[in-house]
């Protein structure tokens, strides 16, 4: 098992807050893509599975399910624009579309400079102040295109 100790430790000390050892698995894979390259691996899944007693497989089924997890690499940066119902009425589409153009980056990819991942997200919490998106765990509301375009670019 490749787990660094200081996640070990981390996660065993996680189980004694749970009636099963499976039931950590998803604040475990919240620490690992934290220490771990912003991503969850697959050696980092077969870790996992062998620390909680599961199969790669179900390990797998668990990250690529939640949206949260990332199973690649990321950008430099991460963009995550909410498209839920709120935002979407209030221009989404079109604020999606600036970051995109901004960054280089497709959406659910990273641009070919590695400098930008975008994606799109449910609900952020921030319906009254829609448009708004997630860069680098910084919420950013009520934007514009325009206002988007500036706050990409003042990004080093």
């Amino acid at each position: 098992m490749a787990l660094p100790q200081n996640l070990v430790a981390e996660f065993n000390e996680l189980l004694t807050h749970y009636p099963h050892k499976q039931a950590a698995l998803i604040p475990a894979l919240h620490r690992c893509q934290e220490e771990l390259g912003g991503w969850i691996s697959p050696q980092t899944m077969e870790d996992c599975a062998a620390f909680f007693g599961l199969e790669p497989v179900e390990v797998y089924g668990v990250a690529s399910f939640y949206p949260m997890f990332r199973m690649r690499p990321p950008g430099k940066h991460v963009v995550s624009v909410c498209h839920n119902i709120s935002c979407a009425l209030r221009g989404s589409d079109e604020l999606l579309a600036k970051v995109c153009e901004v960054t280089g980056a497709p959406v659910h990819g990273t641009s070919a400079d590695g400098r930008f991942s975008v994606n799109t997200v449910e609900c952020q919490g921030a319906c009254a102040n829609a448009p708004m998106f997630d860069l680098d765990g910084v919420y950013h509301e009520d934007l514009t295109p325009e206002k988007a375009a500036r706050i990409l670019g003042e990004v080093k």
